[in-house]
């Protein structure tokens, strides 16, 4: 969930994902008891044999490329997802972060019944980044190499059982668990990106990316008419009289909120996306006929911020240290508890 907005309102699936849904909530012995906050996973046997209960549900997953819809365990599901999103180096604590977000997001998804932006029958996601990021087990094999490929697997697999079945709830209910790569020193407040007032989506200080990501800052240049042009503005010369670009607002988390170009205004996001910047937290520079863009940050900047996560990973912050910190007042639970049999 890198640069994606929020998932539509309700609305029915296929018929096929209705059926898994059903035959999913008659299993017996499915529910247990809610988590505590202060863990993610306790190794005792009940929690091992809820884990693998969870494991019964299966997700139908649209392979963009070869065109076809292949089901796979939640779990299983929830591994190849965080080894598209996130390095294999980072660090266990903020793999098993990923972990617990990326299968809060598939759970919520599957519970909602939601499959939009789906272009075939019978599948709930893609494989690509308009749901999340996802690759196959031979996909890893041609991305890693023989050399590295046993020791990352094992490590995913370590990130993923040892959350299995986890999800951050509010309410009782799966949160919108958005995500994204570098932040610009702190998250945003859902509504400044989006539309919506999310109460866990906060914006929060994120000091870390600074220092460790590589995607901090970036540069984008364009001359005056391409800059223009894509803004919609008509006359390319309006650019460079004297305060023709002027930030109006900032949000809390220190973005444009929105900003005056040649007289019209524009929301950060607006000229983001219109100009496919990395951030709407950016400065300017015009050069003759030229003008250059400096970005901080990479990404929508809503949730978690991953190579935050691999900082606070890197300071001994566990998992659920950072799922709570990145998502305001949420909870820990067992997708068991939440999922309820049918009577």
């Amino acid at each position: 969930m890198r640069n994606r907005t929020f998932a539509q309102p309700w609305m029915p699936a296929a018929a096929v994902l209705a059926a898994i849904l059903a035959v999913t909530l008659l299993i017996p012995g499915i529910l247990v008891k809610r988590m505590g906050t202060d863990a993610v996973r306790s190794p005792e046997p009940s929690g091992a044999e809820a884990a693998q209960q969870a494991k019964t549900l299966l997700i139908p997953v649209y392979l963009t490329r070869e065109q076809k819809v292949e089901q796979v365990p939640l779990e299983t599901y929830v591994r190849n997802v965080v080894a598209a999103e996130m390095p294999a180096q980072f660090e266990l604590e903020a793999l098993k972060a990923q972990a617990i977000a990326s299968r809060t997001y598939i759970v919520k998804r599957w519970m909602e019944g939601d499959s939009s932006q789906v272009p075939v029958e019978g599948a709930l996601v893609t494989d690509t980044v308009a749901h999340q990021a996802y690759v196959t087990e031979e996909q890893m094999k041609r991305n890693w190499g023989d050399a590295e490929y046993a020791a990352r697997l094992d490590k995913l697999n370590r990130a993923v059982n040892e959350t299995a079945g986890v999800v951050a709830t509010y309410g009782h209910k799966p949160i919108q668990a958005s995500f994204f790569s570098t932040s610009n020193g702190y998250t945003e407040n859902a509504e400044d990106y989006w539309r919506d007032f999310v109460p866990y989506l906060r914006s929060v200080p994120s000091p870390w990316d600074k220092q460790l990501s590589p995607k901090y800052t970036a540069k984008a240049t364009f001359t005056l008419q391409q800059f223009a042009s894509r803004l919609g503005i008509a006359s390319a010369s309006a650019l460079t009289k004297n305060g023709a670009i002027q930030v109006q607002a900032t949000t809390e988390g220190h973005r444009i909120k929105t900003i005056s170009i040649a007289g019209k205004t524009f929301t950060g996001r607006e000229v983001r996306e219109k100009l496919e910047l990395n951030s709407s937290q950016f400065t300017w520079k015009i050069s003759g006929s030229t003008i250059e863009l400096t970005t901080y940050g990479y990404g929508h900047g809503v949730g978690m911020s991953q190579w935050g996560a691999n900082g606070m990973a890197k300071e001994g912050k566990s998992a659920a240290d950072i799922i709570k910190y990145y998502y305001q007042g949420v909870s820990l639970e067992d997708v068991s508890a939440i999922v309820k049999p049918k009577v």
